[in-house]
């Protein structure tokens, strides 16, 4: 990663974490250049009010996305869910309900202050069928072949490597998995120039992709049944969009590995890999150990 990417990552992380303790302080939060602005285009008011009505109040407040993807990804009764991104957990609150006890939905950050809300908050919440794990969502700390359903809250976006996104997310799929994501694109016409004119990287606008670029990137990495609806403007040329795409059911490169019920912390503490597999062969155990997962209670 060259060292610019790496400023820049940083420089995410610390916008993400201030705004993290600043929930947990009694504020709020939003995407857009600064924690505190609110704006129609970000935030919980993109949840019905009967959601985020059973959520803890610091979860909702510490919501920073561009969409609802727990509702255009069509969760089902028993699936295992990735939230990419995860930040103050409304997104795996609301998907650990949708897929049930027999479910479970994991959410993964790279920042300590949002891990430690999205513990709080999912003690709150009484809910039992979550998992929490510390990592960035370019190499992501799961074994291949294991979730069902990846989703995302104009996360990725923010990331400074998305074909290794995109890769990574289709790796932990299982053959037949799918993604339902909400994200921030570009009209095609619009330069990297052009975009960062409408706001800044932090803010979800300069690191957008366009339209043609995510299918691109996203059949490079092997999905289809592509799909990227525009649901609202955030500024000119700029959309939030519904994305939604599959990982084919059977291919060279997709057999399934066995999923199970392993856990790392559960609910009460967060994983801190230092390490992850990308081999397709080994188990979740297995994985979990050669990370070095940390429980820290």
């Amino acid at each position: 990663m060259s060292e610019q990417s790496i400023e820049l990552r940083e420089t995410v992380r610390q916008r993400y974490a201030a705004a993290a303790v600043q929930v947990t302080e009694g504020g709020g939060a939003c995407c857009g250049p600064e924690p505190v602005e609110v704006d129609e285009n970000f935030g919980s008011t993109l949840y019905a009010a009967a959601e985020r009505d059973t959520l803890p109040a610091e979860a909702v407040a510490a919501s920073l996305g561009c969409g609802n993807p727990t509702a255009v990804a069509e969760l089902r009764e028993g699936e295992r869910v990735l939230d990419l991104g995860s930040g103050g957990g409304i997104d795996v609150l609301l998907s650990a309900r949708r897929v049930g006890p027999t479910g479970k939905a994991y959410g993964l950050d790279m920042t300590e202050e949002m891990l430690a809300l999205a513990l709080a908050n999912t003690a709150k919440a009484g809910v039992t069928n979550v998992e929490f794990l510390k990592g960035t969502i370019e190499e992501i700390p799961l074994p291949a072949n294991t979730i069902d359903v990846v989703i995302s809250n104009c996360v990725i976006n923010l990331s400074v490597d998305k074909s290794a996104v995109f890769a990574e997310t289709f790796r932990v799929l299982k053959p037949g998995g799918r993604i339902g994501v909400s994200d921030v694109v570009a009209d095609d016409a619009l330069t990297a120039e052009q975009r960062a004119e409408r706001g800044d990287y932090v803010g979800c606008i300069a690191g957008a992709l366009s339209f043609a670029e995510y299918r691109a990137g996203l059949a490079a990495a092997g999905f289809t049944g592509i799909e990227i609806v525009p649901t609202h403007h955030v500024a000119d040329g700029m959309h939030s969009a519904i994305v939604r795409a599959t990982k084919p059911a059977a291919g060279p490169d997709t057999g399934a590995t066995p999923a199970t019920d392993d856990s790392c912390c559960g609910v009460t503490a967060c994983c801190t890999p230092s390490e992850q597999s990308t081999d397709p062969s080994v188990t979740v155990s297995e994985a979990k150990s050669a990370a070095g997962c940390a429980c820290q209670n």
